[in-house]
């Protein structure tokens, strides 16, 4: 395989890394919501209202645990703020990273209520709860942490909605124990839970690599699901499928926010006298929400009832979604390529392990992988040495055949069966290696565990090198490899595969540090291992010639 097919290649395969999710959006669901249109106008009234998200006219209670901190509406009960404690804004990681917020350019918040068809009044995100507290802390010696907030219906019926924190946990468990203090049963309930958000893309989402922002959910049944803010728009209905399982929420770059059905340690949302659906929608200009109906059981007088849904609101770190709940670690999204890059990024953190550095820890997973492929690498180089060697005799014979291609490629043919070289030997075992680079590509482009992640003088390994010098670096390799492959015949071409590695070369500059390192410690040991092939091939098709010719 000759430098000319390399280059191709590697064009071709990032060139379907950046543009896959851009050019072929996964569909979107378009079955029709089976929900009654009472609950469903009910919900989409009240959301839609003027000013629905920026009355704040409740008390703000603020709870911190040992990874979060959250700031509570007493309207309502919404999640207004939750920063993340053990991760950096962008640009600024000594302030920490805001992934619920509410001000005049951003929204995305966590908001619950109930709904009883109009018979009943029951709290919505618009009623107002009292607090008994407005500052929590977790204590050291605690593992978790409640706030309960209150409210007293006039018609008798007491509402408590709770927040159960976990200590080294992501996941903030939110119920409701609905009292029905009177004598007539409460029928017909049902308790929403949707996070809202606008559709703007986080700052880290760089203009030459890019990273899915929307919707998404994971079920049993229809298995991994995405949506973008303009999927949603086209269609502008509510998504009705059964959701009995698996979670609901927002991925974005590094960080995500779901609603979990099945969380591990906590009780299944879903059961025989509790179904669940999934609604996806726009509600308002570029105001987007997630979220889930439930349908509750009937409520006897003088008894009570409590529903939770567990919320997942953190980043996607691999042991946080491995402890949350089943198949959450689809989230960070790679694609086609999953079953490839899932075990590799595992590899990478048990490397991570022993090595405690995620720069040195991708190289030595590079090193890992080109051991195990090597096999098949060595084939390609194989192939392209002993094509190298023939160089010579195949311009010797073009200058033979002058104009005559037929000549040409017959007189080709025959040097390449005396000499039992095969020109496209080297194409087959490189193919079969795009799936692991993508996979380790898409890997290291999800992994919010290299964001913020000193490397020599790198202190961001998910941002681009502050001084271009790894790409500097891989543009001269790339260069570098042109030299060792066979040049084609073509004297135009071959200018271009001289020109063309730098050219593009240019791309790495702005990719994230993370993926250079990557590809330069690849192209390293691609280098290494092409020149100790090429220098032992050369050497035997000397010997073999210098054999020939003594007889």
């Amino acid at each position: 395989m000759d430098s000319r097919r390399l280059i191709i290649f590697i064009v071709i395969s990032i060139g379907l890394l950046l543009l896959w999710d851009r050019l072929f959006p996964k569909p979107v669901h378009t079955q029709q919501a089976q929900i009654s249109s009472s609950v469903t106008h009910a919900v989409a009234a009240s959301v839609t209202e003027s000013g629905f998200m920026l009355n704040n006219n409740g008390k703000m209670v603020t709870v911190t645990t040992d990874l979060i901190q959250a700031q509570i509406s007493t309207l309502g009960g919404d999640i207004r703020e939750l920063s993340l404690l053990k991760h950096g804004q962008d640009g600024d990681s000594k302030r920490n990273y805001a992934l619920f917020t509410q001000s005049n350019d951003r929204i995305y918040v966590a908001q619950t209520g109930l709904i009883a068809n109009g018979q009943v009044s029951l709290p919505t995100h618009t009623s107002m709860f009292t607090a008994d507290n407005y500052n929590y802390v977790l204590k050291p010696e605690s593992k978790e942490l409640s706030v309960a907030l209150k409210l007293v219906e006039s018609n008798g019926i007491e509402v408590i909605k709770t927040f159960n924190f976990r200590r080294n946990s992501y996941i903030v468990d939110i119920s409701y124990q609905i009292i029905n203090n009177t004598n007539n049963p409460l029928a017909n309930i049902s308790a929403y839970w949707r996070i809202l958000r606008d559709d703007k893309a986080p700052s880290s989402q760089s203009k030459f690599v890019h990273t899915f922002t929307g919707a998404a959910y994971y079920s049993n049944e229809n298995k991994f699901n995405k949506f973008t803010f303009s999927d949603i728009q086209k269609n502008d209905i509510a998504y009705a499928d059964t959701l009995n399982d698996g979670w609901a929420g927002y991925i974005e770059h590094y960080f995500i926010s779901m609603w979990l059905l099945n969380a591990y340690g906590y009780h299944p949302v879903c059961s025989n006298n509790i179904s669940c659906r999934l609604n996806i929608k726009q509600l308002d200009n570029n105001i987007f929400s997630v979220g889930l109906l439930t349908d509750l059981p009937t409520i006897a007088p003088h008894s009570s009832y409590m529903v939770s849904v567990p919320l997942f609101a953190g980043p996607e770190e691999y042991k946080a979604l491995a402890v949350a709940a089943p198949e959450l670690q689809r989230t960070r999204d790679y694609g086609w390529v999953y079953i490839f890059a899932t075990p590799l990024f595992w590899l990478l953190i048990k490397l991570y392990g022993f090595i405690q550095n995620w720069g040195w820890s991708i190289i030595a997973l590079t090193v890992l992988v080109k051991l195990v492929l090597y096999p098949l690498t060595r084939a390609s180089y194989i192939s392209m040495a002993k094509m190298k060697a023939l160089a010579p005799k195949i311009e010797k014979l073009k200058q033979q055949c002058g104009d005559d291609k037929v000549k040409l490629q017959r007189g080709m043919m025959e040097l390449y069966r005396s000499e039992k070289v095969n020109p496209i030997g080297g194409c087959l075992p490189m193919i079969l290696q795009i799936p692991v680079f993508i996979g380790l590509y898409w890997a290291l482009l999800s992994s919010v565990e290299l964001r913020q992640a000193h490397f020599l003088w790198i202190k961001d390994l998910s941002l681009s090198d502050p001084y271009y010098i790894l790409p500097a670096i891989l543009a001269l390799t790339m260069f570098l490899q042109t030299f060792m492959s066979p040049p084609p015949t073509d004297p135009v071409q071959a200018k271009m595969m001289r020109i063309m590695p730098v050219a593009f070369s240019v791309m790495f500059f702005f990719f994230p540090a993370g993926l250079v390192v990557y590809w330069l410690a690849n192209n390293v040991l691609s280098i290494t291992q092409q020149w100790y092939v090429n220098k032992h091939v050369t050497l035997r098709h000397k010997n073999r010639l210098e054999q020939r010719k003594k007889k």
